[in-house]
C-alpha cells in the first residue's frame, strides 16, 4: 500500500471532502472514526493525521475527544476547524464561545511566514468559515500563523514537532487557497510524494484478486451503471471466463438502455454476461402499487429471487463482485446521528452473500465515485458507461408518481430520452450532474389543433451537485427549455404540459419519490 494519511472524523459535515481532496493531490487517504485508539492506527504507519471539523464544541464537558497518544505520536497533525480547537484545548491554549457564531466568507490575512504552509499563498485572501468558538491565545511552542477580522487565531501552528491548525475549511471551493494549503502540508509538513494514482492502484486490485480467487468462479450482478460496470471489468482483467455477470432486465431502464448496456458489456468489453427479462414479471408485481417506499422493497426483493435463481445454474461459484463504495463503507463506521432517518430504501443485492454461502469480492471499496470513474477510464470503458448518470436501482419505477404500467413507463421513457438528448447536445458551463423526466400524477386542461386534451403533466429535474449528498437546480437556458418543451408536447402522445423543478437538495431529494 502506499503512504497513507488518516483523516479522523469528528462527524463533520465535509468529512470526505477532505479524504477527496489529499486523494486528488496524489496522496491514499482513509477516514475512520475520531476514538480510534493510536495503536490501531500505529500498525499502518500513518504518514499524516488529519484532524476534521465537526458540530461539537470543545467547551462541553462530553467533547468528542481522540486518543492523547495520537499527539504524542511524533506523526504531522493537521487540525481543521473542531480539530484545531481540539489540539489548541488539549495543548493549553485559551478558547472562548463567540457571541455570534462564524459562518461563511472571511478575509484571511497571513501574519508569519515562518512555516510553509502558507507557502504560495498571498498576505491575503479568502477563506470559508463555520465555528461558534475561538482559540483566543497560544501556550508556549505555538505561534499564530494567520488571522480574519472576527478570529484572532485562524491558523496556528507548532514547527517542531508539525502539529497544524486551520480554523477554515481548506477542502471547500469557497476558501481560495485551499487546495494549496493542503499541498503545503503534504509535501512541505509531511514530506509526502504523489504515490496515489490510479493505474497503480488497477495493477495492485488486478493481481489481488487474482491472487484470491485462484481457479474458482465469481458471478456479478450488472445494473448498467457505472459501478457495477467498473467492478465487473476489473475482477474480468483479473480473471477472465472464470466471471459471469448477470444483467436482469426488469423493464424499468430508460430508452433503449437494456440494448446499449448488453451490446458494450458484450461486443465492447468482452464480458461473458448472461441476460435475463424479467420486464413482465416486475411489471406484474407492481400493478397498483403507488408508494414509493412499497415499490423500492418489491423491487428489490424480485431482483434478488431472479438473480438467485440464475446464479444457482452455475456451478462451482464462490465469490459474489459487489460495487461497493468508500462512501458507503465511510458511513458504516464513522460516528452517525442518533436523530438519523431512512429516508428510502436502496436496491442493492445486500444479503445474498450469506444466504448463497457466498464471499464477497468488492474491488472499488476503497474508491470515490470520482475514482471510479477514472479507474473506467484507465480499464478502456467508453466514455457512454464511464460518464452515464446516477441512475436508481428500481429505474423509472420511482420517476414515475402513482402507478406503475406499461404505458406510463412508455411515456416516460420518451420524455426523459428528448430531456437527456437535448441536454447532452448542449454547451453548458456547468454541466448539469443529473437530469432526467418525472411523470407525475397531474392531468390537465390543453388544447392541440382545434381540439381540448386532457393529458399528463412532466417535470424535469436538473442539478449540479459534486456528489449527490447536496445539490443546486441548474440554471438552463431559456431557449433550452423552450426547445425540451416543445418537443416533450409535439413527440410524446399523452403529454400536454411541462414544469421544471427549481429546488434544491436538501429540503428536496434528488428524486421525486
Amino acid at each position: 500500500m502506499p503512504e497513507t494519511v488518516f483523516v479522523l472524523d469528528f462527524g463533520a459535515q465535509y468529512g470526505q471532502l477532505i479524504a477527496r481532496r489529499i486523494r486528488e493531490l496524489g496522496v491514499y487517504c482513509e477516514i475512520v472514526p475520531y476514538d480510534t485508539p493510536w495503536n490501531t492506527l500505529s500498525v499502518r504507519s500513518p504518514a499524516a493525521l488529519v484532524l476534521s471539523g465537526g458540530p461539537e464544541s470543545t467547551l462541553v464537558d462530553d467533547a468528542p475527544e481522540m486518543d492523547p497518544a495520537i499527539a504524542d505520536s511524533g506523526v504531522p497533525i493537521l487540525g481543521i476547524c473542531y480539530g484545531m480547537q481540539l489540539v489548541a484545548r488539549d495543548v493549553g491554549a485559551e478558547l472562548v464561545k463567540l457571541d455570534h457564531a462564524e459562518y461563511g466568507p472571511a478575509t484571511l490575512v497571513v501574519v508569519n511566514r515562518e512555516t510553509p504552509l502558507f507557502d504560495g499563498i498571498p498576505d491575503e485572501s479568502r477563506v470559508w468559515m463555520s465555528h461558534g468558538d475561538s482559540v483566543e491565545s497560544l501556550p508556549d511552542g505555538y505561534a499564530a500563523l494567520a488571522s480574519t477580522p472576527r478570529c484572532h487565531v485562524a491558523a496556528m501552528g507548532n514547527i517542531k514537532k508539525k502539529i497544524y491548525g486551520v480554523q477554515f475549511h481548506p477542502e471547500v471551493v469557497h476558501t481560495q487557497y485551499g487546495r494549496t494549503v493542503l499541498d503545503n502540508f503534504l509535501r512541505e509538513v509531511a514530506a509526502l510524494g504523489r504515490e496515489w494514482k490510479m493505474e497503480s492502484f488497477l495493477e495492485r486490485s488486478v493481481e489481488e484478486i487474482r491472487t484470491r480467487v485462484g481457479g474458482d468462479k465469481v458471478i456479478c450482478a450488472l445494473s448498467g451503471g457505472v459501478d457495477s460496470a467498473v467492478a465487473a471489468t476489473l475482477v474480468a482483467r483479473a480473471i477472465g471466463e472464470q466471471l459471469t455477470c448477470i444483467f436482469v432486465d426488469h423493464g424499468l431502464l430508460r430508452k433503449r438502455e437494456a440494448e446499449e448496456v448488453l451490446a458494450a458489456f458484450r461486443e465492447l468489453l468482452h464480458l461473458n454476461v448472461i441476460a435475463v427479462d424479467a420486464r413482465e414479471r416486475f411489471l406484474h408485481k407492481l400493478r397498483g402499487v403507488e408508494d414509493p417506499e412499497r415499490k423500492r422493497i418489491i423491487i428489490g426483493h424480485e431482483f434478488i429471487d431472479v438473480f438467485e435463481h440464475e446464479a444457482a445454474k452455475i456451478r462451482g461459484v464462490k465469490y459474489l463482485v459487489q460495487g461497493t463504495l468508500y462512501p458507503d463503507v465511510i458511513e458504516s463506521k464513522t460516528p452517525q446521528s442518533k436523530a438519523g432517518q431512512k429516508i428510502k430504501s436502496h436496491h442493492n443485492v445486500g444479503g445474498l452473500p450469506e444466504q448463497m454461502g457466498l464471499a464477497l469480492i468488492e474491488p472499488l471499496r476503497a474508491l470515490f465515485k470520482d475514482e471510479v470513474r477514472e479507474l473506467g477510464r484507465a480499464l478502456g470503458l467508453p466514455e457512454n458507461i464511464v460518464n452515464r448518470q446516477p441512475f436508481p436501482g428500481p429505474g423509472l419505477a420511482v420517476r414515475i408518481i402513482g402507478d406503475v404500467t406499461q404505458e406510463r413507463l412508455e411515456i416516460l421513457r420518451d420524455a426523459d430520452a428528448i430531456v437527456r438528448e437535448e441536454i447532452d447536445g448542449a454547451t453548458l458551463d456547468p454541466h448539469p450532474w443529473q437530469y432526467f423526466a418525472v411523470l407525475t400524477p397531474v392531468k390537465s386542461v390543453g388544447v392541440m389543433g382545434d381540439g381540448r386534451t386532457y393529458a399528463n403533466l412532466v417535470a424535469i429535474r436538473a442539478i449540479t451537485s459534486e456528489d449527490g449528498m447536496t445539490a443546486d437546480w441548474a440554471r438552463l437556458p431559456h431557449e433550452l427549455l423552450g426547445r425540451i418543451s416543445s418537443r416533450i408536447v409535439n413527440e410524446v402522445q399523452g403529454v400536454n404540459r411541462i414544469a421544471y423543478d427549481v429546488t434544491t437538495k436538501p429540503p428536496a431529494t434528488v428524486e421525486w419519490e
